[in-house]
């Protein structure tokens, strides 16, 4: 037991160190207390999936859970709701979640996996971001190709990684709607006021980046895919009016990178089963 959490420990603090330094930052600034509820929440669901959630055992589950994964991201564009022809969100009760930032994380690992489909689960996983339009999906999208295209070397992730970073940047010209307070613009509102909580929220999520990228549990090519998604959603959240991923309100990263980094730590297993068997 001591071994296994001592292994999984980089994934839980990728997971925690951001979104705890999230729920500071909630609470000092003095955010509605359903907000810091959901925050809470969801890092204990996170957390308990980094830990509990088993890993897809054969190739056919592996798909399923892509396949299932891959429709989540295409619900909001039949159900809503919607705003300005925007519609990007996936109601679950009082909570609303943001479909890129649940689905796409996961897909970044799932796709690591699936050397023969890495570039269609990408590439469609886009499709649903373009149609949305939602650019911060794009850009994540776009660096999660792009880290497993510099693991891997497989042309056709290249050109998924060309292909979403031109898509986003058509979406970023008709996606944007007015910023959420403790949502949206949190890094840029804090330069101008509290610089030095800016600094925290931003080493914090750096923090969270490269745990990721070089400790967390996994081949180099999941972690470097789910790293890269987190890359892109920072960045198009720090230059738009787009959700800030693990510090700010908003479940949905919280728990897509909980699933995120169990199934990068289950892909490890998987390519440990391939190399017994050759």
């Amino acid at each position: 037991m001591r071994a296994r959490l001592a292994r999984q420990g980089p994934a839980l603090l990728a997971l925690a160190v951001p979104a705890l330094a999230g729920l500071a930052y909630l609470a000092a600034f003095d955010a509605p207390e359903r907000y810091l509820l959901v925050n809470g929440a969801a890092l204990a669901a996170g957390a308990a999936t980094v830990r509990l959630c088993p890993s897809p055992a054969t190739l056919r589950g592996q798909r399923a859970v892509t396949l299932g994964l891959l429709a989540l991201l295409f619900v909001p564009l039949a159900t809503g709701p919607a705003m300005s022809g925007v519609a990007r969100w996936l109601p679950l009760g009082p909570i609303v979640l943001h479909a890129g930032m649940l689905a796409v994380p996961a897909l970044a690992a799932l796709a690591a996996r699936d050397r023969d489909y890495a570039a269609p689960i990408l590439l469609t996983a886009l499709l649903a971001a373009f149609l949305m339009p939602d650019a911060a999906t794009g850009f994540a999208l776009t660096f999660a190709a792009v880290g497993l295209h510099d693991v891997t070397r497989d042309w056709k992730v290249g050109v998924a990684a060309i292909v979403a970073f031109f898509a986003t940047l058509i979406m970023a010209m008709r996606g944007e709607l007015p910023p959420q307070p403790f949502v949206e613009r949190i890094l840029a509102e804090l330069l101008a006021t509290a610089p030095l909580a800016a600094l925290g929220l931003l080493t914090a999520l750096a923090a969270g980046f490269f745990l990721m990228l070089w400790y967390a549990p996994g081949p180099r090519a999941a972690r470097y895919a789910v790293a890269g998604s987190l890359f892109g959603f920072v960045l198009m959240a720090m230059i738009s009016h787009y959700p800030m991923p693990l510090v700010g309100h908003g479940a949905a990263a919280i728990l897509g990178y909980g699933l995120a980094l169990a199934l990068a730590r289950g892909a490890q297993a998987h390519h440990a089963e391939h190399r017994e068997q050759g």
